[in-house]
């Protein structure tokens, strides 16, 4: 890029945000200010955009004491919220992004005020806003909406940001861009996505929010039908019972009481203590069941990956994994077991939100790549699929 930018980042959280200032690819500064129950019992029962005014005076305090001249800066990007589905890219904020996100017409969350601070914040510069790769990005194939249910298509939702950035690391590691390379893309959290990358382009995914796929720290994944409808029929559970079940209570907290992999693995390796393994166990649960239910979440999540194989007659360039769960040697360990006789494994533990998003911004400014319309993007999807998902 032929230019070090100056580039304010906000990602915001349910009780934080974070504020990151770059200038070019250096991160000169990074904090996170963190907000306790009180801070917020004033906006309990409110949309979560009653919040911005709250937010953004403590951001812009922050921006202050830092030292950051914001007559400097070039561009603010905030992370993308809950909107209407969209190809990958770098949005520009305007007035379509502010509406539906300040409405909540698609969902409350707090990455909704991503684009809202963005905004606030550059507003008064004169400068850009932009989100970029929220988790409502949708380059699925028409061919894999199909679920055997008209009215319940598979839809797209995924860790666009992450997954897109790590794509990109690896695509540079392999020698050739993005937009040419086949990779398959595990993101690894409380929720698991793995993602076919089709030339740049993620033309199938499971859907990580609901718990589709492989069971995960948090999630059930795709379980059984017929023993859910019967369990879901049963009258034993609260339609709130089962979505925790699903979501919340399912996977390893189901199986183990915790989904803490740091204190798994140190379990395993005889490294805590009585007092947090039965504040954090299950009764009765031994090493050997620790190790089992590591491994069947590994195995499950190979699977999957391998399952894509078929999007590309079997031939790709690379199988890549990120996010949290790939810091565990084990599960990084027992997952490229089973599939690196098909692909080279890349992994890049963790993830860089905010080194994500300063790089969408400076592709833009740069001229790499152009910012992108909310609405127009969005309506030209809906024409694709015919408003199956929106």
């Amino acid at each position: 890029m032929s230019k070090d930018y100056r580039i304010l980042v906000v990602n915001p959280g349910s009780t934080s945000d974070e504020i990151s200032y770059f200038e070019g690819a250096k991160k000169m500064f990074h904090k996170t200010v963190r907000y306790s129950p009180k801070n917020l019992e004033e906006f309990d029962s409110k949309p979560i955009t009653a919040q911005l005014s709250f937010r953004s005076g403590l951001l812009n305090q922050t921006i202050r004491d830092m030292k950051v001249s914001p007559d400097t800066l070039d561009a603010v990007i905030g992370r993308g919220g809950l909107l209407r589905p969209i190809p990958s890219g770098t949005y520009r904020v305007d007035d379509a992004v502010l509406h539906d996100l300040g409405n909540g017409h698609y969902g409350e969350h707090a990455s909704n005020l991503g684009g809202l601070l963005a905004h606030s914040i550059a507003a008064p510069l004169q400068i850009p806003a932009f989100i970029a790769d929220p988790v409502v990005v949708d380059e699925m194939e028409m061919v894999a909406r199909f679920s055997g249910m008209p009215e319940n298509p598979r839809i797209s939702i995924l860790h666009a940001l992450n997954q897109k950035r790590v794509a990109r690391l690896a695509a540079e590691r392999i020698g050739k861009p993005y937009e040419e390379c086949d990779m398959i893309v595990m993101h690894g959290g409380g929720g698991i996505s793995i993602g076919a990358h089709k030339h740049g382009r993620v033309v199938d995914v499971n859907n990580a929010l609901d718990g589709e796929g492989p069971f995960t720290p948090q999630r059930s994944g795709g379980v059984p039908v017929g023993g859910f409808l019967k369990m879901c029929l049963s009258g034993k559970y609260s339609p709130a019972e089962l979505k925790l079940k699903v979501k919340g209570r399912g996977g390893l907290v189901a199986y183990l009481g915790t989904s803490d992999l740091i204190f798994l693995e140190r379990f395993l390796d005889n490294q805590t203590t009585p007092e947090t393994e039965q504040n954090l166990l299950k009764p009765g649960i031994t090493r050997e069941r620790v190790e089992l239910c590591l491994q069947a979440m590994t195995y499950q999540i190979s699977k999957e990956i391998c399952s894509l194989l078929a999007v590309f007659n079997g031939t790709i360039d690379a199988f890549v994994l990120t996010g949290g769960i790939t810091h565990d040697r084990r599960i990084l360990t027992w997952i490229r077991e089973r599939i690196e006789w098909a692909a080279p494994v890349l992994a890049y533990p963790g993830g860089d939100e905010m080194g994500a998003l300063r790089d969408a911004a400076a592709r833009v400014l740069d001229g790499t790549e152009p910012a992108r319309n909310y609405r127009e993007e969005a309506q030209g999807l809906q024409r694709i699929t015919g408003g199956s998902r929106t």
